[in-house]
């Protein structure tokens, strides 16, 4: 087997144009709100072709969560499922799915102050658990977010216990069946918002919004063991203005996070990277520049891309923009605006899968807030068809054909067990040029697409990693 050194050192160039977004699709219809999360809580998530939504909406007369799910990456979509049946008002769901578990929080009003509530469906999404209440407290406790990685759940959010809104923290360490004590993260006279969090194998991360200082900055903290210790705060922001609205993703070493921030007289967004794990972080990288207000950063990672989704109203009124990078966050391409209509498109979420990009907003186009979608299906390089559902006997790459090809070939790889999956593209020197798959998937075989439109001529090897599988196929890109 050929071994390559692995440089991280990522190749400043496109193998895929993002062009490739449908129409808007419809979530919701009746005459009541529905209504999508702020942008610290994730109300989408993404595992390989099956997309879970949760939203909360009035159509029973106070608000419920509802869920939807797709099991064919967003082409089409079952019904409404009603999540929560009480005298209060259930409202901001958060969602994450990890292998064929999905978790969900939210926060209501049916014991008479707000508390952070749970539940989970272990058949990605087709069933669900009763809710588990995860706060006890007298005061009130909002704004949850959750991200989970096999057996390992996170739950944060913000509470006023202590008389001044903390962001707190809960973990289970059995995918939701059983969860450990409540750890205060954050200590200081002042208030502290819009807490979310990104799990990354043993690594969990946390920002928030904080007003220790003065006007509200950003802060970071991380655990290296699984939420178990806790680093210091950072700051990560230090202007003579307000930074506000953080969000956050984490894969590998990469953390990469995005705020709303003021200082030159109106919202834009900004970002800012780590590539060692949170230890160091790069300067500030302005992502919008107008007099108008953008606000409400979602972002996420997958390989070396980076795709973040904001609202803005550069346009007269708010629409839902997006824009990525290919070059792991250290550069963006230009902004494409994903709506377009004379009402306005609020509080984006979106996730990421191998097979495509997927974003649900809130959107008053017809009179009332309704919940809508929209999806580009091939948003990571490669479309991955399942040639079988059958479980093979052994691991095995296979060659990838045609070989030399120019600017597609396809791999054939099959897995006898459910888990996670890397398959990546290298060049001669050992930098990785592309992702093709990042993700867990089911046993079975698959065949990847891969499109190397953006490449010069050469060598180039894919390398699998599943369990303690690995194989690399040399291929041949010839133009």
């Amino acid at each position: 087997m050929l071994k390559l050194l692995i440089v991280f050192t990522v190749l400043n160039c496109s193998v895929y144009i993002f062009g490739q977004w449908l129409p808007d699709y419809r979530f919701t219809n009746h005459p009541d709100s529905s209504l999508t999360s702020p942008n610290n809580a994730r109300c989408i998530a993404a595992n390989g072709n099956i997309i879970h939504t949760a939203w909360y909406d009035n159509r029973d007369g106070n608000y419920e969560i509802y869920y939807k799910r797709s099991s064919d990456n967003g082409a089409a979509w079952g019904s409404d499922t009603r999540l929560t049946n009480d005298a209060g008002s259930s409202i901001r769901p958060a969602i994450s799915a990890s292998g064929l578990t999905v978790h969900l929080v939210w926060y209501d009003t049916r014991n008479g102050n707000e508390e952070i509530y749970y539940k989970r469906s272990v058949d990605e999404g087709l069933s669900w658990s009763v809710d588990t209440r995860l706060t006890t407290n007298a005061n009130n406790s909002i704004l949850p977010s959750v991200s989970s990685l096999g057996l390992i759940v996170n739950v944060i959010w913000i509470d006023n216990r202590d008389g001044n809104y903390e962001v707190y923290y809960k973990r289970s360490t059995d995918a939701g069946v059983s969860w450990g004590a409540d750890t205060r993260l954050t200590n200081n006279a002042s208030v502290s918002l819009m807490a979310s969090s990104a799990i990354s194998g043993s690594m969990v991360h946390v920002v928030w919004d904080d007003m220790r200082d003065g006007p509200n900055e950003i802060y970071y903290k991380r655990s290296t063991d699984e939420g178990t210790t806790w680093s210091a705060d950072t700051r990560l922001t230090s202007n003579s203005g307000v930074s506000w609205f953080p969000t956050i993703a984490a894969n590998e070493s990469h953390v990469q996070v995005s705020w709303v921030e003021n200082s030159d007289g109106n919202p834009e967004i900004y970002s800012k990277r780590s590539t060692d794990a949170g230890v160091t972080w790069e300067a500030n990288l302005r992502q919008t520049n107008n007099t108008a207000i953008s606000i409400r950063p979602t972002i996420s990672i997958s390989g070396t891309y980076v795709h973040l989704v904001w609202e803005d109203n550069v346009d007269g009124n708010e629409e839902v923009y997006y824009k990525y990078s290919t070059n792991s966050g250290a550069g963006f391409l230009p902004a494409v605006r994903l709506t377009n209509d004379p009402a306005v498109s609020v509080y984006p979420c979106h996730n990421v899968s191998a097979s495509g990009v997927h974003i649900i907003w809130r959107d008053f186009r017809d009179g009332n807030w309704e919940v809508y979608y929209k999806r580009n299906p091939t948003g990571n390089l490669v479309n991955i068809h399942i040639l079988s559902s059958e479980s093979p006997s052994l691991y095995s790459l296979g060659q990838n054909y045609p070989n030399p090809f120019n600017p597609m070939t396809k791999l054939k790889f099959e897995i006898p067990n459910s888990g996670f999956v890397k398959l990546k593209v290298y060049d001669v020197l050992g930098r990785e040029v592309a992702v093709l798959v990042n993700e867990n998937l089911k046993a079975g075989s698959f065949e990847a697409d891969f499109y190397a439109s953006g490449l010069t001529s050469g060598v180039y090897f894919c390398r699998i990693q599943a369990g303690e599988f690995t194989d690399v196929k040399k291929m041949i890109l010839v133009k």
